[in-house]
């Protein structure tokens, strides 16, 4: 690919990740998405049954066994002149860490709520972290083939909630047994949802009076009323503040019903971003920029069973990535060379021999990759902003259940480990201690280690709730200092810290030893590792 064409291909790209509480009906709107886009040829679902299609980004099987996503999954397709690369994230507060590093790698993100349900708890976790990004929300109030909260009610409290002002684009019909469609308040095209359909109010509006032959009397008589409601008192459309992040789109549909889905996507196009500038630890750059840059924010292994890899998720932040190409990697200063690079589907592949900003690729990994990682063809080799890491809340001694199998075991918890999902340490005697966010991630990480490296292991609860990493320096001062209720332990970079039982050991531990420098997170930088 020429220079001259780059700009107009990194202006096609959309890369946005879809965010929600479990069971809001996020892996099926992106699956109907995925639909439009000509992707697939049937949409899946999370729960299906046996003879049933299963969820595309749903391809674990312990995702397809218990219903839900436990990994994030990377999907791209072409629609309407547009390069479309979906994040479909865990919604599970157990992954939350895996989700927040997608959110990294995006440009703007889709919330999905439940329009029974209204904002839930995850759903202002998630949310915060995109604000904090500062990167363009938009909202998608699903399962209006069901019963819902008052859609002006849904809208208030999406303001009141999160804090961020919304602008309706499409208006509910009902919901329910008592739904007839959605109107396009941009467009003016009411969408009707039993007869397949769309009307042109472009003339009337909402008192155009063909909507009397067609709407009930109650549902006629709501939507006038709604409309004029919002006229008066709603947050008008504003192109800037939603690309600033400061105004939330707010669309209405079902996604397991396909209706709503195309119209969202349409607007979504027009309004979203294209791939923006990338802080570095010299200054920004920009997806225009002729050298190749990228990072690395997750490691999945055994995408594929039968050949036990390991892929790293690249998003290219600038220039144009081109299969065999070498570049450096910043952390070691050392030159690799690329030439395995797949397009991703979920854990479908075909081989991507050229990439530019905005894009999502694999790169086969035979451990020389850590999350968090820059690569760059730059002269002067950069670090991209460091991604987050999290201190898990829950502890288990593990070992292997046969001692036959230790070599599986080991090999199977540093590659776990390396994916980011859940955090591996060791104490002074070696022994293998897990640190997860929530008793999900132990079990999936059981499951994964008894399925896909055939090593079944003993599993033992600590009785620590809380992790701090402290200096190198002050490691042998500080073992000293431990009792009963704090463990010294040695993440997988080496870096020391220190397991506390509870916040009261904690503070009491501070009290006693206040010249201790106890970090709660630890970036994963140059002086770092």
């Amino acid at each position: 690919m020429t220079s001259a064409h780059l700009p107009a291909e990194i202006q096609r790209r959309r890369i946005f990740g879809i965010i929600s509480h479990p069971d809001a009906g996020k892996t099926t709107l992106t699956e109907k998405l995925l639909l439009h886009g000509g992707a697939i040829r049937e949409a899946g679902t999370v729960k299906a049954r046996r003879s049933a299609k299963f969820a595309t980004s749903d391809w674990m099987e312990i995702e397809k066994q218990r219903g839900i996503s436990v990994t994030s999954s990377v999907m791209q397709f072409n629609y309407q002149g547009k390069v479309i690369s979906i994040m479909d994230t865990p919604g599970h507060n157990d992954f939350g860490e895996d989700t927040y590093r997608i959110l990294t790698s995006v440009d703007s993100a889709v919330m999905v709520i439940d329009g029974a349900k209204g904002v839930e708890d995850q759903t202002r976790k998630l949310f915060a972290a995109c604000r904090l990004r500062g990167i363009p929300i938009f909202t998608f109030i699903n399962k209006l083939d069901r019963e819902t909260k008052d859609p002006l009610e849904l809208l208030s409290e999406l303001e009141e909630v999160l804090g961020m002002p919304a602008a309706a684009v499409s208006w509910p019909i009902g919901s329910g047994l008592n739904f007839q469609g959605v109107y396009d308040i941009l467009t003016h095209r009411l969408h009707l949802y039993k007869e397949a359909r769309s009307l042109d109010l472009s003339r009337l509006g909402p008192d155009d009076p063909e909507l009397e032959s067609v709407l009930t009397g109650y549902n006629l008589k709501t939507f006038r009323e709604e409309m004029q409601l919002l006229k008066g008192a709603g947050n008008p459309l504003d192109k800037a503040q939603v690309l600033a992040g400061d105004l939330t789109p707010v669309f209405f549909g079902s996604a397991l019903v396909d209706f709503g889905v195309t119209e969202f996507l349409h607007h979504f196009l027009e309004m979203s971003p294209a791939p923006q500038p990338r802080n570095t630890s010299k200054g920004p750059v920009h997806p225009e920029d002729p050298n190749f840059s990228g990072y690395i924010f997750k490691i999945q292994a055994n995408m594929n069973p039968a050949h036990r890899d390991r892929l790293a998720f690249l998003r290219v932040c600038s220039g144009t990535f081109e299969r065999g190409m070498t570049a450096t990697l910043s952390r070691t200063g050392k030159p690799v060379k690329l030439t395995q690079s797949i397009q991703l589907m979920a854990n479908e592949r075909n081989q991507a021999d050229v990439a530019v900003a905005g894009d999502v690729i694999g790169i086969y990994d035979t451990g020389t990759y850590q999350i968090g990682d820059t690569l760059t063809t730059a002269p002067d080799p950069f670090l991209l902003d460091p991604l987050p890491t999290f201190p898990p809340e829950l502890f288990a001694l593990v070992q292997p259940k046969d001692t036959m199998k230790a070599k599986q075991f080991h090999k199977g918890v540093k590659q776990l480990a390396q994916e980011g999902a859940i955090q591996v340490y060791h104490n002074i005697y070696n022994e293998v201690i897990l640190g997860a966010v929530g008793q999900l991630q132990f079990e999936v990480f059981q499951y994964r280690l008894e399925n896909e490296y055939n090593a079944p292991l003993r599993m033992t609860p600590l009785d620590y709730t809380l992790a701090r990493w402290i200096p190198k320096e002050q490691e042998d001062q500080l073992k000293a200092c431990l009792d009963s209720r704090s463990m010294l332990v040695f993440d997988r970079f080496e870096r020391p810290l220190i397991l506390f039982a509870n916040l009261f050991t904690l503070r009491y531990f501070q009290e006693r030893f206040p010249f201790a420098k106890l970090m709660e997170s630890l970036e994963l930088t140059e002086d770092t590792l």
